[in-house]
């Protein structure tokens, strides 16, 4: 990393069944490791991509701020937090400035992890899911601009900030505009809400232990701010669900 000005650690492992130690090693471990090598080389700026997940599970409906956190449930959640603590402690001195980014679910013109199953469903017939819960999300476009805006002006000192989006969507938002961008009218929610319940609850079976269930990832609420983001850096989400995939389409 000799004569390297700004490092992305945008590595890790998520959407997998592995064992803690997994988490442990990659997410946690080889993330202190690199930042050490990193501040050895004289990098400028160290930009760790953490998690949302890093601040443990939502217990309000009321968006979340920095501050707001909880201890991590998942081996996925810990890793990253883990890894964050660690970050502040080894360097909060150090000449090498620090950006921890916590961005809310991300997503792409092409759907991936459970937006990628979503939109599976929505080909196959899946009926429109009632409209609970409401969860925060970030674009990819506006994800890659935030990181390009923070290499070009890093902070000094160790910044732990929240990215996420304007508008928060639930999985009937999200359904209905993955109907749309596939030229379909509305579905009908001919599926009652303990119908989703038990579906979910299946889906379950052999989860492993501490893993937000199914039912919550579909239907629960989990908003964040990022007030502390904008009050901090001239960065503005300006790309909003419809847009992005409706893009994969041109």
């Amino acid at each position: 990393m000799s004569r390297v000005d700004v490092v992305f650690h945008l590595a890790g492992i998520a959407h997998q069944n592995a064992t803690p130690g997994v988490y442990e090693q990659l997410n946690y471990q080889a993330t202190l490791r690199l930042a050490r090598q990193a501040a050895s080389a004289g990098v400028g700026c160290f930009i760790f991509l953490s998690s949302v997940k890093a601040m443990g599970p939502s217990h309000t409906a009321a968006p979340r701020s920095e501050a707001h956190c909880a201890a991590p449930s998942d081996p996925y959640g810990i890793s990253k937090w883990r890894a964050e603590c660690a970050l502040r402690e080894q360097f909060a001195d150090d000449r090498m400035s620090i950006v921890i980014l916590r961005p809310a679910l991300v997503y792409g013109h092409e759907p991936k992890g459970n937006l990628r199953l979503l939109a599976r469903g929505v080909r196959w017939g899946l009926p429109r899911p009632p409209a609970v819960g409401r969860r925060s999300m970030l674009a990819l476009p506006d994800l890659v601009q935030l990181l390009c805006l923070l290499a070009s002006s890093p902070a000094s000192g160790v910044s732990t900030w929240i990215a996420c989006g304007e508008h928060g969507y639930s999985t009937r938002d999200i359904y209905d505009c993955l109907r749309s961008v596939a030229g379909r009218g509305r579905g009908v929610a001919w599926l009652p809400l303990w119908g989703w319940r038990l579906a979910a609850a299946l889906l379950d079976l052999g989860a492993s232990p501490g893993s937000e269930s199914t039912y919550d990832k579909l239907f629960g609420t989990e908003l964040y701010s990022n007030a502390a983001l904008l009050a901090a850096t001239d960065w503005r989400p300006r790309s909003r669900l419809e847009q992005v995939l409706g893009a994969a389409r041109v």
